[in-house]
């Protein structure tokens, strides 16, 4: 089972992406492709999981977000950038494991849970009521481990809060290795440290609160959004003291991009009531606007050249299945269906 250093990871396919996943995930990405054999996955089945009815923005997300990663950084000769839904192994891999996975292990999985409840789906975590989840839903903690486990990855980059998926994936792993023989090693959680974004509304950045700032929108969009968030509320009027502490811009966006001098600047003037909310959150919307503009720079030759999207998915779905392909033969040959 010896393979060299692999990764796997991915989104589902939600369209444009925000400064939330630029510094919770893709930078990382960008930096971990340099020193791991690298999977990167669109995972438009998952999407299927809860907005099954709700299909016809799929294809135009994708391209979305493809563009995004790309612009962003990743380097489809060093990493292979797919869809899941073209690489059908992804699909035996999780019909085989669903044969082998307890009931109760999913059930107990917390995280399906607390997304039916946000999703209305469900009102408590009683019988009757988890009974009005889907099967899709309930078992796409299988689908996710299959699609670790068909590249044979060795780690999976998640935050501190996702490790329990990356456990119950080493658990499925560890099932079938002792059910036939040896094939899957169990990838470890590979931890990074994912600041936590608020959106412009203090909460956390999402596009279903429509509080978010989009990598690809336009930088005076971006100066205008950043100019009006959300700032320690003790700070009514100019003349109000605040502290830095309870401020979701300085939070966020100083601690990133300012330099020390830039955030020791910020946090006298706060507490003093010397500078403004304004100016103060000008000295970081111009280090936003730095790191953005090459960016957008990227992303706009993407757009003006479709097939640059297109061909990138096609010869990542070709890599994808080849690795998969050769996968699902040591599968069948260890459950004795070769």
């Amino acid at each position: 089972m010896a393979t060299e250093p692999t990764l796997v990871s991915g989104f589902r396919p939600t369209g444009r992406l925000h400064l939330g996943h630029l510094h919770g995930t893709l930078k990382n990405w960008v930096k971990l492709q340099e020193s791991y054999r690298s999977f990167f996955v669109v995972a438009d089945w998952h999407a299927l999981t809860t907005k099954f009815d709700e299909t016809e923005g799929i294809a135009a997300s994708t391209r979305e977000m493809v563009a995004d990663w790309l612009a962003v950084g990743l380097d489809p000769k060093r990493s292979v950038v797919f869809r899941q839904s073209a690489v059908l192994e992804h699909a035996e891999l999780f019909l085989i494991f669903g044969m082998i996975t307890p009931t109760p292990w999913l059930l107990r999985n917390p995280t399906v849970k607390e997304q039916a409840r946000e999703l209305g789906l469900v009102g408590s975590d009683d019988e009757a009521e988890m009974a009005k989840i889907n099967f899709g839903h309930l078992g796409y903690p299988v689908l996710q481990a299959a699609d670790i486990l068909v590249y044979k990855a060795s780690h999976v980059p998640v935050g501190a809060d996702q490790v329990p998926h990356v456990e119950f994936t080493r658990e499925i792993a560890r099932r079938f290795n002792h059910l036939y023989r040896p094939v899957f090693p169990e990838p470890a959680a590979l931890l990074s440290e994912a600041p936590k974004i608020a959106g412009l509304d203090g909460r956390k950045m999402s596009k279903s609160y429509r509080n978010a700032v989009f990598i690809s929108e336009p930088l005076a969009d971006v100066e205008a959004k950043l100019a009006r968030m959300t700032t320690d509320p003790r700070r009514a009027r100019r003349r109000d003291p605040g502290d830095p502490k309870d401020c979701p811009a300085f939070q966020s966006f100083h601690k990133i991009y300012c330099t020390p001098d830039e955030l020791a600047f910020v946090d006298e003037g706060c507490k003093s009531a010397s500078i403004g909310c304004l100016d103060c959150k000008k000295i970081m919307i111009r280090h936003v606007v730095e790191e953005l503009a090459p960016i957008q720079e990227r992303r706009r030759a993407i757009d003006a050249n479709p097939s640059i999207v297109t061909d990138v998915l096609d010869d990542g779905n070709r890599r994808a299945h080849a690795v998969a392909a050769e996968t699902m033969r040591d599968v069948r040959d260890a459950i004795g269906l070769g």
